[in-house]
């Protein structure tokens, strides 16, 4: 894999929102140094599992594997934690200053097929539009109970047929976006420009094939193309691998957070099942794994990272624990182990079948 940071000439800033995020924290970041990215810029809210505290080391002291990172206290003054904090994001100076913007939360993972495997291969192999959006692929629990600290991405190696998520061949995304992009406002999926904009001045968009976005997404007229297109054939370049659920532990310790879009959102069976659909197998993004081992073993021997990594983990392991002694968190958590790795429909289509 290149060494980006010795010989990039693009400055990639990284924007997101968390919320007891704490023991994926430093993975993420050493994963998308790796791709690239050069700066970091987080908006936390009400953290109890040491997220903040992390962040905060983070930012006084940078490390070579993880780059710059900007930790900043969510500025919303509402319930729309994740809009709020974009549009303080578009202001601020490592965003400004970047010359691409990459928005995604901290269990989206960009798979670059291509090239050196980084983002600025991808987006030489999309022909350097001024915004690239890759589809999601959904990676499924698949049996995984045990919340165990390593890396989420040598854990879940099945999802979805990647061109169908339940009955949709269309498959939401999230956005590169060119620093000269003619932006109105950042989305959480995608950017925006004006409606007014002439045709003419309209951007240079593409898929992670280097396909021109279809024409409903591009302008964002029709509500279902809002944020989603079909996945077929658009992945020739990238995937963005989304561990949704991870480990059940984890699952139920992200119910009792909420997220970070809508204060005390419940994921439930639905959401559960819709992405715990395990009928393919994907282990692409292994090739990244060494690498990524070699600099969280970098990055945990500073003695203060380590012991606020070891903290984050230590209190979402008491807080699983605390809430499997609820009786509701308790059946919630028999009751999804139980289910079929199958999207909803599909095993009542199969017993009604016979099979």
């Amino acid at each position: 894999m290149a060494d980006i940071k010795a010989g990039a000439t693009r400055r990639i800033t990284a924007v997101t929102c968390v919320k007891n995020e704490g023991p994926f924290l430093l993975e993420w970041m050493a994963f998308h140094c790796l791709l690239g990215v050069t700066d970091f810029l987080f908006y936390s809210n009400d953290c109890t599992d040491g997220t903040d505290r992390l962040l905060d080391a983070l930012a006084a002291s940078p490390h070579p594997d993880i780059g710059n990172v900007v930790h900043l206290p969510n500025p919303a003054e509402g319930r729309n934690y994740q809009m709020e904090a974009l549009k303080a994001a578009a202001k601020h100076p490592v965003v400004r200053q970047a010359d691409w913007v990459w928005i995604a939360d901290v269990d989206e993972f960009l798979n670059v097929h291509v090239g050196d495997h980084t983002i600025p291969a991808l987006i030489a192999a999309c022909g350097d539009p001024q915004a690239i959006s890759i589809n999601f692929q959904f990676f499924a629990s698949d049996g995984v109970a045990d919340f165990v600290d390593r890396p989420v991405i040598a854990q879940f190696m099945r999802s979805h047929n990647p061109d169908i998520w339940c009955a949709e061949t269309s498959i939401e995304v999230k956005s590169l976006v060119r620093h000269d992009f003619p932006l109105q406002y950042f989305g959480a999926h995608r950017p925006f420009f004006r409606k007014s904009l002439p045709e003419d001045r309209r951007p240079d968009w593409t898929d992670a094939s280097g396909r021109r976005v279809p024409p409903k997404f591009l302008t964002a007229d029709n509500p279902r193309r809002i944020r989603k297109f079909p996945a077929a054939g658009s992945r020739q370049f990238a995937t963005l691998n989304h561990y949704a659920l991870r480990s059940l532990d984890s699952y139920l310790v992200k119910n009792d957070r909420g997220d970070v879009n809508r204060e005390g959102r419940v994921f439930d069976d639905t959401y559960w099942r819709e992405r715990n659909d395990a009928g393919y197998e994907d282990r692409s993004i292994l090739r990244y794994l060494p690498a990524l081992e070699d600099a969280l073993d970098r990055i945990k021997s500073d003695p203060k990272i380590a012991r606020l990594h070891g903290e984050c983990v230590r209190l979402h392991r008491e807080k699983r624990d605390a809430l499997m002694t609820q009786p509701a968190y308790a059946e919630m958590y028999a009751h999804l182990a139980a289910l079929p790795a199958l999207p909803p429909g599909e095993a009542e289509l199969m017993e009604a079948l016979g099979l």
